[in-house]
Formats: structure tokens, C-alpha cells, sequence
């Protein structure tokens, strides 16, 4: 009689002691929210800091924009001492560099991309694309020593010197490479800065091309199409919105390089010819080699005007940039 008593009395415990059933707590929907708000947090604290730079150059170049206005982009005169200042020079400097820049690199790095997704071996491609890769993690600094203390003299040398004698006489184009024969000025800036841009430019070039269907690359070779053909008749129509988006990205590279167009524009605030041997100047190299001496007043708020110009340039490229990609797209669109 006792056991089914004690056997009772275990079960009842057991009874008692079963924890009750829960509903588990549905922490997803809560988590995606928390996750939106960061995204959006990140999103608006990139447009306040960017609406924050761009105040701040307004404030700081405010005294040099109420003096000169507009006709501080068409003036060439820069003077500390008597507190004249145009800022002609140095934006003639940076654009025609950064022009200069993307003439060399574009056919380079297409070359480079074409080769490596089409034409190269398999033991090849992969060192290759890295030590171009590598290229990208050099410091600008070391491209400008290597540019004054190298390049330069072979420019000078091979290019600037021989050039000079065989167009000597010669009214546009003698103009055109004349100067000091001492490596250093717009040519060797814009050479210096289309090696640098180069790895950039490659890198997405070849990678758009690689995500081309290879249905379509082997249809075109089924055809008969050269290697060329297809690269321009079908990767390229493919790929010309990631084109443009890395051609863009070497030029936003190209336009705010600081150090090494320091080393190798020759940092003169004069317009004298339009030789690409003229030493000159930028927009970059101006801040770098004269915002630390700069004292509170006008000086200080011309370089600041300079920066706010350099803002609005990279702006326009941008702008100009995604609006052609709009258009490639809807074109794209009304085709299909």
C-alpha cells in the first residue's frame, strides 16, 4: 500500500516541478528594425558631414569671396605680400593634369583588363593582377620622389630636350614643349598621376569585363569575331556603366592627389605659356605647400576659397558622371 502512495506522490511532484510552457519571443522583426535605423543613421551622418565640410569652406572662404566674387577664377595673380589673389592657375593646373592623367591611363588599363580576362595565360593572370593591384598600395609621397628623382631627368632628357630641337621654330607646336629642360611641370605631373590611377581603373575594368556571360563572349567567338570585335561589340556594351564608374573613379583620384603633384608640377603661380614642360601649379600642391604658413585673414581664406573650388569641380564630375549613366540606361530601356 505504501509504494503506489510513494509512486503517487513522485508523480505529483514532478507535476509541480514541470516548468510551464512559454511562447519563444520573436526577436527578428525587432532586429531588422534596429538594423534599418543604423543603415539610415550611417546614411544621414555621411550627408551631414558632407553639408558640414561644405559649410565650413563657405565660412572660411567667405572674406576672399566677398572681395573677388567670380573673377577669382579668371585671375592669375597670386601674391601674399601685396594680398592679391586668383586662383586661375592652379585650376588650370589640376584640370590639365587630371586630363592628361586619364589620356595615358584609359588605353592602359583597358590594355591591361583586356589582357588579363581574354588573352592571358592561366599562370600568368593572377601574379599579374596582383602586382598591378600592388601598385594601388604604393604611398602617393613615393610616387612623387620617384617622379622628381628618377622619372624626371629621363623626361627631361629623352622627351623634353629632343622635342625641343625638332620643333624649334615651329609656331604651335614649339610653344607647345617649351620650357626649362628640368622634368618637372604639367606633363610630368599628369604622367605621374595616370601610374598612379592606373591599378584603380584596371582593377574595376577587369572586373566588370569578368562578370560578362561567357554565353555571349562564346556565342560572338562561334561567329567568327576577333578578340577585338568582341571586346567592343559585346563586353564593352555590357560593361560600359562599370567602365565609366572606374574611369570616374581614377579621375576623382586624379583630382584630389596631393603629394605627389607636389614633387613633380614645379609649384609656380604663373601662366606663362601653355607649354606641358611649364612648371605650374594645383589646386593640391597650393594648399599643402602654403596652408601651414598661412595667416588668419585673407591669405588663409583665398586657400580656403581654393578648396571650395576643388569641392565644386569634383561635384560637377560626379553629377556629370551619374548622369551619363542615367542616360546610358534609360537608352539601354528603350532598346529592350
Amino acid at each position: 500500500m505504501g509504494m503506489p502512495g510513494t509512486s503517487a506522490g513522485q508523480g505529483s511532484d514532478r507535476s509541480m516541478t514541470k516548468p510551464p510552457s512559454q511562447t519563444p519571443v520573436r526577436i527578428g522583426p525587432m532586429a531588422d528594425r534596429l538594423f534599418g535605423l543604423a543603415a539610415k543613421g550611417a546614411a544621414l551622418l555621411t550627408l551631414a558631414l558632407l553639408v558640414g565640410i561644405l559649410l565650413s569652406l563657405i565660412v572660411g572662404a567667405w572674406p576672399a569671396i566677398a572681395k573677388y566674387g567670380l573673377s577669382f577664377l579668371t585671375s592669375t595673380t597670386w601674391d601674399p605680400v601685396k594680398e592679391e589673389y586668383g586662383g586661375l592657375v592652379m585650376i588650370y593646373g589640376t584640370l590639365t593634369t587630371s586630363i592628361i592623367a586619364l589620356v595615358i591611363a584609359v588605353p592602359v588599363s583597358f590594355g591591361i583588363a583586356l589582357f588579363l580576362t581574354e588573352l592571358s595565360p592561366a599562370w600568368l593572370k593572377r601574379p599579374l593582377g596582383t602586382a598591378i593591384e600592388l601598385l594601388a598600395a604604393v604611398p602617393s609621397i613615393v610616387y612623387g620622389m620617384w617622379g622628381l628623382l628618377v622619372f624626371g631627368p629621363i623626361l627631361s632628357t629623352y622627351v623634353q630636350q629632343p622635342l625641343q630641337s625638332l620643333f624649334s621654330g615651329v609656331p604651335f607646336l614649339g610653344a607647345l614643349v617649351s620650357g626649362p629642360p628640368v622634368g618637372i611641370g604639367i606633363l610630368s605631373a599628369g604622367i605621374i598621376l595616370a601610374i598612379m590611377i592606373i591599378p584603380f581603373i584596371a582593377s574595376v575594368m577587369r572586373d566588370v569585363f569578368e562578370v560578362t556571360p561567357p554565353l555571349l563572349k562564346e556565342s560572338a567567338y562561334g561567329l567568327g569575331s576577333t578578340t577585338w570585335e568582341v571586346m567592343s561589340r559585346v563586353v564593352l556594351p555590357y560593361t560600359k556603366a562599370g567602365v565609366i564608374g572606374g574611369i570616374m573613379l581614377g579621375l576623382g583620384r586624379a583630382l584630389g592627389e596631393t603629394m605627389a603633384v607636389t614633387f613633380v608640377i614645379g609649384n609656380m603661380n604663373q601662366l606663362d605659356s601653355l607649354s606641358l614642360f611649364q612648371a605650374a601649379n594645383s589646386i593640391t600642391s597650393a594648399l599643402a605647400n602654403e596652408f601651414a604658413e598661412a595667416g588668419a585673414g585673407l591669405h588663409q581664406a583665398a586657400l580656403m576659397y581654393l578648396g571650395l573650388v576643388l569641392f565644386f569641380i569634383t561635384f560637377v564630375v560626379l553629377s556629370l558622371s551619374k548622369l551619363l549613366l542615367i542616360r546610358l540606361k534609360k537608352n539601354e530601356g528603350s532598346k529592350s
